[in-house]
């Protein structure tokens, strides 16, 4: 059965997943999954005294994840607030259609891709005794059309239909450029070991079939978390 999550930067989106926890080790089952990597992705830091079961599922999922990257981590800190801290408004139009993409749809079923990723992240783990935090970033994007008669529906389900470990689209909007022309302008999280931003661009979102809506792509902020 599916279970959804949505706004796990707030307080009332880490509620909610820090009651589904009660009495659980991990989202789906008893051992970490797919699952517990793509809603960790969305939490931006670790919850705080107040969400006693997703904090300590948050550490646990942290922990396994430093375990399945070798390196020496010599420790990153992050002053200030980062502009993930606030997410983008969604366009209302988008809103009015019940638009619901920034929400995680979770499935239980463990497929073959899963078995697989698991042995190969277990003999990663015997094959090196060092360890390494894997560090995630937030980044907001601009994505520009061709024109002013480029469906953007269509440009963002194009933006929205790429996928691959480590990378979590989060909210959007569509902004005016001028001359009837908006860009769309969203946020992503990625770990920053599987994802690069650079190559996003240039080998998924620029070029077939993307490019038939999209022209260019622009990083508006880049933040580590």
């Amino acid at each position: 059965m599916a279970v959804t999550f949505s706004d796990l930067h707030t307080e009332s989106g880490l509620k909610s997943l820090n009651e589904f926890l009660v009495g659980k080790s991990y989202i789906s089952g008893d051992q970490i999954s797919k699952d517990d990597i793509k809603v960790y992705g969305a939490v931006l830091e670790k919850p705080g005294r107040d969400f006693p079961n997703a904090s300590k599922w948050y550490e646990s999922v942290s922990s396994q994840l430093a375990l399945s990257f070798p390196g020496k981590a010599v420790g990153v800190s992050i002053c200030g607030k980062t502009a993930a801290a606030a997410p983008v408004e969604a366009a209302p139009a988008k809103e009015a259609a019940g638009d619901d993409d920034d929400d995680l749809d979770l499935f239980g079923d463990e497929t073959e891709e899963d078995k697989k990723a698991a042995e190969e992240r277990e003999k990663a783990k015997k094959a090196s005794s060092k360890k390494k935090e894997s560090g995630k970033s937030s980044v907001l994007m601009d994505v520009k059309p061709w024109d002013d008669e480029t469906d953007m529906v269509e440009l963002e389900k194009a933006v929205r239909s790429v996928e691959m470990p480590g990378l979590f689209w989060g909210a959007s909007k569509l902004v005016p450029v001028g001359y009837g022309i908006k860009k769309l302008q969203i946020m992503l999280t990625i770990v920053d070991d599987l994802v690069s931003v650079d190559s996003l661009i240039e080998e998924r979102l620029t070029v077939e079939p993307c490019n038939e809506y999209i022209q260019s792509c622009d990083i508006v902020a880049f933040n580590k978390i």
